[in-house]
């Protein structure tokens, strides 16, 4: 017989402070029960397979999403594939699916949950179903977010991604319970960078990447170390010949490995692995009349930038 659980089940991409109140109340009905709490997690996007050109950009890869998943408070993350059949079963053969290998005592739900073929269960659905196969159906509220602006937002994947197209990285950062993390590896960009005085870690990520801009974001490297960056994103208007759109950083005080050397101390210079947390937005992106004036800019973003994450540093210290 299965060991019991208490179920969550979704996409939980980005993993924002919705996904995590259900993953807390989960484990309040879990440790009073003695289960064990179980996010199952559709990866890719059930779009993918529905209506792939309406499929939404990724916010977390799918390992990230499970360490959050876990910090948050699930025991076990299982990956779902919406491609092996499951989004084809009625939401009676979905249940009936879930039951046997999972055994739950509840699953644990927002209000907007549908599932089944065509998305015609809801919890309204669920919760008959659970009373038929021995579960409870709990509904966790909307988590609603005070935003910079005073706004209130409920927490979803899709306000995160609007809110990162329009350049509100603090924004989005409040609805997720953390800065938007980009990750990916160090790839060869057009090398201009060295030769103005600021090489940058060029970033091919799957992820979706915010609003053309310049951010203030910290720099995580697999060794451990954390440097601050100014990260630019988009098309470099200034120089007619750059690349479609880039997403690059700039180490604002990191080791060189030797003077004149544009690689970080201890790394090669591509094929790493980089994580960018996006802690704020600084200024949209501008054509400039020359390097003069363009160079003049960037002295001014990276000082901004440092005042912006010592800033940061000071208020994560007195939260905790």
């Amino acid at each position: 017989m299965a060991a019991r659980s208490v179920l969550t089940i979704g996409t939980f991409d980005g993993v924002h402070m919705g996904h995590r109140a259900l993953i807390e109340r989960a484990g309040e009905i879990a440790r009073g029960a003695g289960a064990r709490v179980v996010a199952l997690a559709f990866d890719p996007h059930p779009m993918t397979r529905l209506r792939p050109a309406s499929a939404p950009a990724r916010l977390t890869t799918f390992g990230w999403r499970e360490s959050l998943l876990r910090e948050a408070g699930a025991d076990e993350v299982v990956r779902l594939n919406p491609f092996d059949g499951l989004l084809e079963l009625t939401p009676e053969a979905f249940v009936s699916q879930i039951v046997s290998r999972y055994a739950p005592i509840a699953i644990v739900e927002g209000d907007d949950f549908r599932f089944g073929k065509g998305r015609t269960g809801d919890v309204d659905v669920l919760s008959r179903l659970g009373e038929r196969s021995g579960f409870e159906t709990v509904v966790v509220p909307p988590v609603e977010v005070v935003l910079g602006d005073a706004s209130i937002a409920r927490a979803s994947s899709t306000g995160v991604r609007r809110l990162l197209l329009s350049g509100r990285a603090s924004d989005a950062a409040r609805v997720l319970g953390r800065p938007y993390r980009l990750m990916g590896k160090v790839v060869r960009g057009d090398r201009r960078g060295r030769t103005i005085g600021y090489p940058t870690a060029n970033l091919d990520s799957e992820l979706m990447l915010p609003a053309d801009g310049v951010y203030a974001a910290r720099a995580h490297l697999a060794d451990g170390r954390v440097f601050d960056a100014a990260l630019s994103v988009g098309t470099k208007p200034t120089f007619t010949d750059a690349p479609s759109r880039a997403c690059e950083a700039f180490f604002l005080d990191a080791p060189r490995a030797s003077q004149g050397d544009p690689r970080i101390e201890g790394l090669d210079e591509y094929g790493w692995a980089l994580s960018l947390d996006i802690v704020g937005w600084v200024r949209e992106q501008v054509r400039f009349h020359g390097l003069e004036p363009l160079l003049g800019q960037m002295a001014r973003d990276c000082d901004r930038i440092r005042e912006m994450l010592g800033g940061a540093e000071r208020v994560a210290e007195e939260v905790v």
